[in-house]
């Protein structure tokens, strides 16, 4: 958090995860299993807990699903949030089955008396209620093509739910108030944000494929969480949702928010490269996220593996562990000092053993 200040905001339970009033940025995903098979939501739940995820969701779509979500919270360790459209029965059901945290849309839930039986219920069982807005499935977004008045109209609407629970007293709320479009998105959250002091969840829905999806999402969540907008995030890509954890993670430890565990900083390589840097820095990803006791540390380990002796020593004397790549060698460095040198076709093997070793 060298960056800037975190906006301060109310803070709330979702299960055993705190959001808001300066806590971590959550990490969020969604499952895209079928919610009926249960057995293959929970395998998949199971994946994005090994992987990191904090806080997981999941979606409704009809009763049979929302009579599931029972079975699967007693089989998974992280908090359940139930994703509730259209009909507020299958929201009362799913606080039946022991949602941590219901997440419902203005644009699609119903009238302001469902809300307010969904506030009663929620309260009654002590868990938050996320108001979801969506650019897609709110209608008066779609009478603007400027970004300043469709953020407005997100804003607005997340605004009127939210007043409906406030007017029930019911106050633990978060808010998020996607688009596809960066610029609207932005604007959106900082409306918000300047009106009420709730946690907000950061996305930028329909990103895209996990080449896309990441850049577009990095560029639009990365603007905000420098402002000091964001309590947790979900990277919304057309993928495996693992890949949401590790991109949000990737994302956060840049802006120095949270530890992924390791950091690497490695070139680009050009003609005075001399050593397949390209597979070695593969195969370190690879290998160190096996190191589950990486994500206990209160900072990331950083390694860097320079392709030559530019820029490499300066480099691996600023990392914790470094080569600086010389013809089919490279230079080791050790917190800052140098320690001798390492063939190329060990460039792997030692950098994990000496990260192994830190983890110990």
């Amino acid at each position: 958090m060298k960056f800037y200040k975190r906006t301060e905001t109310k803070k709330i339970n979702i299960g055993s995860v705190i959001i808001g009033g300066g806590s971590s940025v959550a990490v969020q995903s969604m499952t895209n299993t079928n919610s009926r098979d249960w057995k293959a939501t929970v395998r998949q739940i199971k994946q994005l807990e090994e992987t990191g995820c904090e806080i997981v969701r999941i979606s409704l779509p009809d009763m049979e699903s929302a009579c599931n979500l029972g079975r699967i919270k007693k089989s998974i360790k992280i908090p359940l949030v139930a994703d509730v459209h259209f009909d507020y029965k299958i929201a009362l059901e799913a606080i039946k089955q022991g949602a941590d945290k219901l997440r419902i849309n203005p644009g699609n839930i119903g009238s302001k008396d469902k809300i307010s039986i969904l506030a009663k219920e929620a309260r009654k069982a002590h868990i938050p209620i996320r108001i979801g807005v969506n650019a897609g499935s709110l209608k008066k977004v779609h009478n603007f093509s400027d970004n300043f008045l469709r953020a407005k109209a997100l804003s607005s609407a997340a605004m009127e739910h939210v007043k409906i629970l406030e007017k029930h007293n019911f106050q633990d709320i978060v808010v998020s108030l996607k688009a596809s479009n960066i610029d609207t998105t932005i604007k959106a959250y900082k409306f918000f944000a300047s009106k009420r002091n709730y946690p907000l969840h950061l996305g930028i829905t329909e990103a895209g494929s996990i080449f896309s999806g990441t850049v577009k999402s990095a560029a639009g969540l990365g603007i905000m969480l420098y402002d000091g907008i964001g309590d947790t995030i979900r990277v919304s890509l057309t993928a495996n949702p693992v890949e949401e954890v590790k991109t949000a993670y990737s994302l956060l430890q840049s802006m120095e928010l949270r530890s992924s565990g390791i950091e690497i900083v490695s070139c680009p390589t050009c003609s005075r490269c001399e050593v397949d840097l390209i597979k070695i820095v593969s195969e370190v990803e690879k290998k160190t996220s096996a190191i589950k006791n990486l994500k206990r540390l209160s900072k990331p380990v950083k390694v860097a593996l320079m392709g030559c002796i530019v820029n490499g020593p300066g480099e691996a004397k600023d990392a914790d562990f470094g080569i600086a790549g010389e013809k089919n060698t490279g230079i080791l460095f050790k917190n800052g000092k140098l320690i001798g040198k390492v063939n190329a076709d060990k460039w792997v093997e030692k950098i994990i053993s000496m990260i192994k070793g830190y983890c110990r």
